[in-house]
């Protein structure tokens, strides 16, 4: 019947809860979902985590290769996020090509890794002019229940503590990058940006 209610007067549906200070779901107006982290996910990747905000579930792992320094003095590294909206993340969910909310996502966790300085981009940098790496940070939505970009900025956030990379140089007979020992190099977090998802309702 709550369904049903809400498929056909959803804003009658939302108005009598808040009238009463509560959620459809049961949590008072200004109470935040849960949230619960799992770093380390996905072995394969250089740097993971799960997060859940409610029922909302992204999971995001990092994989580290080598290109080439850019910035003004080419010595800087680079971040790429990708965001995919799974097709089971949600009813609306459509499998091909990503969607406009999940462009959208990316833009803004690009967006987020410039402005906030989460990271300084010249750690990256192996040799000035010759090596860095390069970021990629794959993002999967398996379950879309509200805050999405929250979820994945802590995931951002998370996956980037844990990440762990290799000692590499330049190989000077080669001139290409060279992986020299176990993966325990530490990238250090300057800032830890979080964001929160709210609504207005009827004023």
């Amino acid at each position: 019947m709550a369904k049903d209610f809400n498929r056909i007067q959803p804003a009658e549906y939302l108005r009598r809860y808040v009238s009463q200070g509560v959620r459809p779901d049961g949590r008072r107006l200004m109470e935040t979902r849960s949230v619960s982290v799992n770093v380390g996910s996905v072995t394969t990747a250089d740097g993971s985590a799960l997060v859940k905000i409610g029922n909302t579930t992204v999971l995001c792992g990092i994989k580290a290769e080598f290109t080439l320094p850019g910035g003004e003095n080419n010595d800087e590294g680079y971040v790429i996020p990708n965001f995919e909206l799974s097709s089971v993340a949600s009813p609306q969910s459509r499998s091909g090509p990503p969607s406009e909310e999940a462009q959208v996502i990316s833009k803004f966790l690009s967006d987020l890794i410039t402005r906030s300085s989460i990271l300084n981009l010249h750690d990256l940098c192996i040799e000035v002019g010759k090596l860095a790496w390069v970021l990629y940070c794959d993002f999967a939505c398996l379950d879309q229940d509200g805050s999405l970009t929250d979820a994945s900025v802590v995931a951002l956030v998370a996956s980037i503590a844990n990440l762990r990379l290799p000692h590499a140089i330049v190989n000077e007979y080669t001139g290409l990058g060279e992986v020299t020992g176990n993966k325990d190099v530490q990238l250090q977090l300057n800032s830890f940006p979080v964001t929160t998802t709210f609504g207005l309702f009827e004023g």
